[in-house]
């Protein structure tokens, strides 16, 4: 069997595409559905993370993203090898509307097998926490930014691409079996493995029409246009984001409200944050929240000592940790519902060399001691303040399903940052 196309069959080159591409397909299509099941099943307000559907989510991502860069490499190289060779003749050329409409559906197969492997892959680097691409060249794309923004973009037409894919793929295996039951002709067969049949000599000059390229391209604009007015862009409509899944968290990119003024203390708040980090599947998946009040009693020692007192409360539904902000709000995680507040009380302290806040951290039932050292910065009746601190996410009883830290670190970053003046 020859290597390359003639004028009336395809050769061994291109049917190996032609398959391979099929069986890539056969596997992605699969996984993703169920991968994405998952998905909705762990950002559910109810998930109870079960450590089991965790991996499990994760595995049948991994899966999804490693086999779904496979064809889109097999697919570049398909393409690229039918731009070199002749392509084989319709066999019904009088046939004027099937001819275009087959020529139709193989335009849009060609551009979504390149289009929705690479879309799903600027998701995947534009966010993180992610279920990982098993191979040795990292994670990220260059040009391509952490960001919520850019993964909602893409996520929303990664599943555009993902369905015409779909719908095209149905119509090309229903022309196929049209083929072969209906109108028994060796269409089928020139794509299957093995000796070619004959083809009528006749049909060789048959013309290729640039008309289908054009009706495609069409139907592209119309496919994108509809995602643009149904909101697709604006948040990824296909459950990929999830903890274990191509997308679950990214850097929360919604303002923070400006805490509330303190009620009795001397100092108020005009502007800040407070903001978590923790590693999920390796990556720093950050996010603020945006309604607290900080009630600051301070007073600035000459010598180190004493110096105040600080009680913020913080309303944990307003925390914005990307598009796992539900799951987080979970009974196995914060659990917002039952413990709407977290409470930090401590003693203000002045050391040699900057300052500390001495006190306890309650997150929902549990009270832990913190020691929140921070920097400050006085200017007249300015003051601003930078500190951090490091909690056990198991001391408050947060995510007890999930003991993996390979899944999701024990640790938990608090940082804030504020600008507060002197209360008149």
């Amino acid at each position: 069997m020859p290597r390359h196309n003639s004028s009336l069959n395809y050769g061994s080159v291109a049917k190996t595409f032609h398959w391979l591409t099929a069986l890539l397909m056969l596997a992605v299509f699969p996984l993703g559905y169920f991968a994405n099941d998952l998905a909705h099943q762990i950002t559910g307000p109810e998930f109870n993370g079960d450590q089991a559907v965790i991996s499990r989510a994760v595995l049948l991502f991994s899966l999804h993203k490693t086999l779904g860069l496979a064809l889109f490499a097999t697919a570049l190289l398909r393409i690229l090898w039918a731009l070199r060779q002749p392509k084989p003749a319709p066999l019904h050329p009088d046939r004027k509307a099937e001819v275009l409409a087959a020529e139709v559906v193989h335009w849009l197969l060609y551009g979504s097998l390149v289009l929705a492997p690479l879309s799903g892959w600027i998701h995947h680097a534009a966010t993180t926490g992610y279920a990982p691409i098993w191979w040795p060249f990292g994670q990220d794309l260059l040009f391509v930014p952490k960001s919520q923004a850019v993964a909602d973009v893409f996520g929303g037409l990664h599943w555009l691409f993902v369905w015409t894919l779909a719908a095209a793929l149905g119509l090309h295996i229903a022309g196929a079996l049209k083929h072969q039951v209906i109108d028994k002709d060796a269409t089928l067969a020139r794509m299957l493995p093995g000796k070619a049949p004959t083809v009528d000599a006749a049909l060789i000059g048959a013309d290729h029409s640039k008309a289908p390229a054009f009706v495609a391209l069409a139907i592209w604009v119309l496919v994108l246009a509809g995602g643009g007015a149904f909101g697709v862009y604006s948040k990824a409509p296909h459950g990929a984001a999830a903890v274990a899944g191509s997308a679950p968290a990214d850097t929360a990119s919604a303002p923070t409200a400006p805490a509330a003024p303190a009620t009795t203390g001397n100092w108020t708040v005009q502007d800040g944050t407070l903001a978590i980090s923790i590693t999920q599947m390796g990556s720093a998946v950050s996010g603020e929240f945006g309604q607290w009040q900080a009630d600051i009693r301070f007073d600035e020692p000459a010598t180190p000592g004493p110096a105040g007192r600080v009680e913020v409360e913080i309303a944990i539904a307003s925390l914005s940790l990307g598009t796992v902000t539900d799951q987080a709000m979970g009974p196995d995680y914060f659990d917002s519902a039952t413990y709407p507040t977290a409470v930090f009380a401590a003693d203000i302290e002045k050391l040699s060399e900057g300052y500390v806040a001495n006190g306890t951290l309650r997150i929902r039932d549990q009270e832990v001691p913190l020691s929140l050292p921070f920097t400050l910065e006085l200017s007249g009746n300015t003051a601003v303040m930078s500190g951090t601190a490091e909690v056990n996410r198991l001391d408050f009883n947060v995510g007890q399903g999930v003991q993996d830290e390979g899944s999701l670190a024990y640790a938990v970053q608090i940082s804030v940052d504020l600008t507060a003046t002197r209360s008149e």
